[in-house]
């Protein structure tokens, strides 16, 4: 089983919500990341700020102290302060001698949430290494959101005095509920905006392939053997402009192979139909030269039937020249249209006669109006009709009772005349051939009727065509327009 591709119109419409979708996506990403990002550059200047505010406090304290600045007396100088100092600025912070052995913690003693009192190596050596004297460790067991930072600290000379250890705890709760929050207004806008872009995404590949479907129809329609419209769209864009216009282009060129062709098939018909009767010629001319032969090798003026025999040639030449006479008067028909004699007619009564010479019994007439008024030439009205009914007689088999239909009817500007019989019907074999010259399925006749009445109609900008059910009949209707 084939697979079944989506419409241009579908693949718009989806590949726009996808695009709205993929733009949700990525806007909420980038939300979720600047929040993080935020929090993160807030939590390091916090802590940068309360370093700052913890290290002019110590300065004091050393400036202020009796004690002599020394690593050894950082004990005893900040016996007392380092709580305070604590208490001032809301901030819980240790000292370390530069060995990373612990001094002094403004931390209680808690068993869950101990001190540690010796600093790890790679804490020193990373001390010892930056030039910028400070290290910020955060702590991967408690998912990063524990940091410490390890600062050295200098006497007034800037000489190093010992190691300060600022604990900090990154507390995201409130940022996380705004977070929150703000992802589910942000789904509520998404929701709004997803069922607008729905219907734009609809009305949108609508629109664009409008004018796609336009000239689809118009090329579904073309066909080589009729005359195409070409395509006329306002407000196109340039790309279905060029479309348009390589449509137009190519209904021109199919024209002109249409014409050339034609031109090509009717040069190939009237070889065909020369052909025809140049065979249906020599069909009499055969006898009638047998028949001249045979006079002369037995004319005996002497005879006493002589005139009998006489006679009876003379009926066979006649014969055969009267035959050679209707082929010409056939042909002579068919090959050039007589010159039409345009009446304003009322059609019904032009019918109603035309039916005269046939049986009354077989025939059935009926008109959508009493009358029905058309400019059309009288004569060849009265042919169409005629041979149409006789057609129609002549396919009913000898064992079934003719029943013909003719009806008449107008509707606007249209003259409509069917013909019903109720005979074999045409095969679909047949079908396409029953308008060529020189086409009949009858013993005899050259085939010249139905495509004599068709050039009749179309030279008078009307139609013909039928509608036929093997073993129940056919229907022939006729149409045209009541002005030429």
């Amino acid at each position: 089983m084939a697979k079944r591709s989506l419409s241009l119109s579908s693949r718009i419409f989806f590949y726009m919500i996808l695009l709205v979708v993929l733009a949700s996506i990525l806007i909420a990403a980038v939300t979720v990341y600047q929040y993080n990002e935020q929090s993160q550059d807030y939590h390091r200047k916090r802590l940068e700020r309360k370093e700052a505010q913890l290290i002019s406090s110590i300065d004091y304290v050393l400036k202020e102290s009796s004690w002599e600045i020394k690593t050894e007396n950082l004990q005893l100088i900040f016996k007392d302060k380092i709580y305070e100092i604590a208490n001032i600025h809301n901030v819980a912070f240790n000292l370390y001698d530069l060995k990373g052995q612990l001094i002094k913690s403004s931390k209680p003693w808690l068993e869950n949430d101990p001190v540690p009192e010796q600093l790890p190596e790679y804490i020193l050596d990373t001390l010892s290494q930056m030039s910028s004297k400070r290290f910020v460790e955060k702590n991967k067991l408690l998912d990063g959101n524990y940091r410490s930072s390890y600062l050295i600290l200098n006497d007034p000379f800037s000489k190093p005095l010992g190691i300060l250890n600022v604990p900090y705890f990154d507390d995201d709760s409130l940022n996380s509920g705004e977070l929150k929050e703000f992802l589910i207004r942000l789904g509520y806008a998404y929701i709004i905006m997803m069922l607008i872009a729905i219907a734009f995404a609809y009305f949108m590949s609508k629109f664009i392939t409008k004018s796609l479907k336009a000239i689809s129809d118009k090329m579904y329609q073309t066909r080589f053997e009729k005359r195409n419209k070409k395509i006329a769209l306002e407000g196109a864009t340039t790309e279905i402009k060029s479309l348009v216009e390589s449509y137009n282009n190519m209904i021109d060129a199919l024209e002109e192979s249409a014409q050339k062709l034609a031109s090509t098939e009717r040069e190939q018909a009237w070889r065909e139909m020369a052909k025809q009767v140049a065979h249906e010629v020599k069909n009499p001319l055969t006898p009638m030269r047998l028949s001249v032969q045979s006079f002369q090798r037995k004319f005996d003026p002497n005879d006493k039937d002589i005139l009998k025999k006489v006679d009876e040639y003379s009926k066979t030449l006649i014969q055969q020249i009267d035959t050679m006479s209707k082929i010409a008067e056939a042909f002579s028909s068919f090959a050039k249209m007589p010159a039409q004699n345009i009446e304003h007619l009322d059609v019904v009564e032009v019918v109603e006669h035309a039916l005269d010479i046939f049986p009354d019994a077989a025939i059935k007439f009926s008109s959508s109006s009493k009358h029905i008024k058309a400019d059309f030439d009288r004569d060849q009205l009265n042919r169409i009709v005629t041979n149409l009914v006789k057609n129609a007689i002549q396919a009913i088999p000898e064992n079934k009772d003719p029943n013909i239909e003719v009806e008449l009817s107008d509707e606007a500007q249209l003259i409509y005349i069917n013909v019903k019989d109720n005979g074999s019907g045409i095969e679909a074999t047949i079908g396409e051939k029953i308008f060529e010259p020189k086409f009949t399925t009858k013993s005899s006749g050259m085939g010249l009727g139905l495509p004599m009445i068709k050039n009749i109609i179309e030279a008078y900008k009307g139609e013909i065509t039928y509608k036929t059910t093997l073993g129940e009949g056919t229907i022939f209707s006729v149409s045209f327009p009541k002005k030429q």
